[in-house]
């Protein structure tokens, strides 16, 4: 203890350990928590049931399983920042929180025919389209980026293009190759 404490004051205890733990990427790990999430209200759709009228259960079928293909989509080309931000609000609170309000109306609501009914299915159909353009814009945004990269390649080099041809040496006539002599008999 004395000894520690005479070191520390000292220089002569080294610094103390510290584990390495692997860096972290922070958006990585939001991608994933959107899966987690889009996961959960997927379930949260089939646990509903005889609960929701076939339209809607369609409805919000198709919409998570083009929230699973976003999710999987930014996670391999990646997107902006507010693009993640939609995706996210959509997954978390766009859709969760309409079907939550839907089903605590009382049974009498959830008819095919009731207003509540068609006004749900009109913010999902909405919100399908939005979704629809999100994915869009995302596989746009990876195309133009692709685009803007060979344009960069395209002018960086376009200039040393000419030193990389190869001069081709005059050529000598091969004396076994007979096209182009005139034939004699």
């Amino acid at each position: 203890m004395i000894g520690r404490f005479v070191g520390g004051r000292f220089g002569g205890g080294g610094a103390p350990q510290v584990p390495d733990r692997p860096a972290v990427d922070p958006i990585a790990e939001e991608i994933a928590q959107m899966g987690v999430s889009v996961d959960a209200l997927r379930a949260s759709v089939r646990r509903s049931g005889s609960r929701l009228p076939p339209l809607l259960s369609s409805q919000l079928r198709q919409l998570g399983d083009l929230m699973r293909d976003a999710v999987a989509d930014i996670a391999i080309r990646g997107c902006s920042t507010e693009q993640r931000v939609l995706l996210n609000a959509m997954i978390c609170s766009y859709v969760p929180t309409p079907l939550q309000a839907y089903l605590a109306l009382p049974e009498a609501h959830h008819d095919e025919e009731a207003a509540a009914t068609f006004l749900f299915a009109e913010q999902l159909a909405t919100l399908e389209q939005t979704l629809a353009d999100l994915l869009n814009q995302i596989r746009i945004g990876a195309v133009e980026e692709l685009s803007t990269h060979g344009r960069f390649l395209a002018d960086k080099f376009s200039a040393q293009d000419a030193a990389l041809q190869l001069q081709q040496p005059p050529s000598e006539r091969d004396p076994l190759r007979l096209e182009g002599q005139s034939w004699q008999h």
